[in-house]
């Protein structure tokens, strides 16, 4: 599966391992990610494509414009 923006991933390395995010932009062999609550839209993390796993759900570009929105977007796959 591409990773493109808006695409929902999953962590697959560091100490955010096994958390799902949404990408915000592509940039080289990097994806800016934002959960919403921890990696927020003013802090997006900077993570390489081989520490995520790409996931079939891509939310519409219209979700991604505040913390909340992407948060609640998020809810059903991180089941919190």
């Amino acid at each position: 599966m591409e990773i493109v923006k808006g695409c929902v991933v999953k962590a697959k390395a560091g100490r955010d391992k096994d958390v799902f995010f949404v990408v915000l932009d592509v940039d080289g062999s990097y994806a800016m990610i934002c959960d919403g609550k921890r990696r927020t839209l003013e802090k997006p993390k900077r993570k390489k494509y081989k520490h995520l796993s790409a996931t079939k759900s891509v939310l519409e570009i219209g979700l991604l414009n505040s913390n909340k929105a992407i948060r609640k977007a998020l809810s059903s796959f991180n089941d919190n």
